[in-house]
């Protein structure tokens, strides 16, 4: 049997029971009371209304009973198209659910219900909405990876063909194309290895190996790593080193991998002649490590996707320069060794990315900046 039927059947047997119950109850209550207002009516007629004690007393009971079995069919009535409305609004709202399941299964991810009222089952559909909207930008996001993912392979799978065909047709000496497709085959190696690494960052399945760190050796190699590339591009690298005592409880090739992202990063977006500033301070259980830029800057539509998995501000402008997913490494890595990674920015001005590091917990305490 189908929903609605049985809710029916269950509402008109509940109204059933109430009416039986109630003829009943009143057969039972109304007795005494009826004995009481016949004994009062013969104590002011006197002996002249004793005859009519029982006729009195049936006569009542009989109008009682034939008013409530007059009124009871009106009320069944009532009840009945009660019952028929709440249990076509549930069937509605299943109704509703079951086209909007169907609909999603089938790929309609825009399928939305309708949210009247503030019951469960308005509840249910808000709580379906919202499902939808998550799966709507979950198949946004893949549609978006694969395109990313065949746009980042079509340029050097485009350059190995070329340079092969250059060598083919004499163009090009061969050990010169062989060296390029060697850089190409490179770039996509590197394309491949990160886009491994976000998937079992954004998986949980990183292999971690935490330990204590002094924060001024992760600065320190971090600054070794850079500095050149800094100097080539004119951009002055500042690092301001944190107290000796300072340790951090990470992994130390994972901890390096976040600060070498970030620091790619701002040496990516700063022009010439601008400057690069990193610095380290500690405010509870947390170390911060900041690293500043005079960059452009982002605007605050992008500000909150810089972290998604191939999102560029400008992308005709970084394409080709790193995969696209270095931000979103440096967030996983960092959320995977129980901290963060937050961006903060004013257009023209340059960005602030924060790292939040748990503090070592088999080191003293270190005292804070004041």
């Amino acid at each position: 049997m189908r929903l609605f039927p049985r809710l029916l059947l269950n509402h008109l047997a509940v109204v059933a029971v109430t009416a039986s119950v109630l003829l009943i109850a009143t057969e039972l209550t109304a007795q005494p009371f009826i004995r009481h207002h016949v004994a009062q009516m013969m104590d002011l007629l006197g002996s002249q209304g004793n005859h009519m004690r029982l006729d009195l007393t049936s006569g009542m009971r009989t109008t009682l009973t034939r008013a409530l079995l007059a009124a009871l069919p009106l009320g069944l009535l009532v009840a009945a198209l009660t019952a028929w409305v709440a249990a076509r609004r549930v069937t509605a709202s299943v109704r509703h659910l079951q086209a909007g399941s169907q609909a999603i299964a089938s790929g309609q991810y825009d399928r939305r219900l309708p949210e009247v009222g503030e019951d469960e089952l308005t509840e249910l559909a808000r709580s379906f909405n919202t499902m939808a909207g998550t799966l709507a930008r979950i198949e946004q996001t893949r549609a978006e990876l694969i395109g990313n993912v065949a746009h980042e392979l079509r340029t050097p799978v485009s350059a190995v063909r070329g340079y092969a065909e250059a060598a083919q047709d004499g163009i090009l000496p061969a050990d010169q194309a062989l060296a390029a497709i060697a850089r190409e085959v490179a770039g996509m190696e590197r394309l491949t290895h990160d886009l491994s690494l976000v998937s079992r960052v954004e998986g949980g399945r990183v292999e971690l190996h935490l330990t204590s760190i002094p924060l001024r050796d992760l600065l320190t190699q971090a600054q070794d790593r850079f500095q050149l590339a800094f100097e080539d591009r004119g951009v002055t690298l500042q690092v301001d080193f944190p107290p000796a005592a300072w340790a951090v409880w990470a992994d130390p090739q994972r901890a390096q991998q976040v600060l070498a992202n970030l620091l790619g990063n701002a040496l990516k977006h700063t022009p010439a002649g601008g400057r690069v500033w990193v610095s380290a301070d500690v405010h509870g259980a947390e170390a911060t490590v900041s690293v500043v830029d005079t960059g452009s800057g982002i605007s605050p539509e992008h500000l909150d996707r810089v972290f998604e998995r191939f999102y560029r501000v400008d992308a005709a402008r970084t394409r080709g320069e790193g995969s696209g997913v270095g931000l979103t490494i440096a967030r996983g890595l960092a959320r995977a060794m129980h901290g963060d990674l937050t961006a903060t920015s004013t257009p023209g001005q340059g960005s602030t990315f924060r790292w939040t590091v748990p503090l070592s917990p088999v080191a003293a305490r270190p005292p804070q900046r004041s």
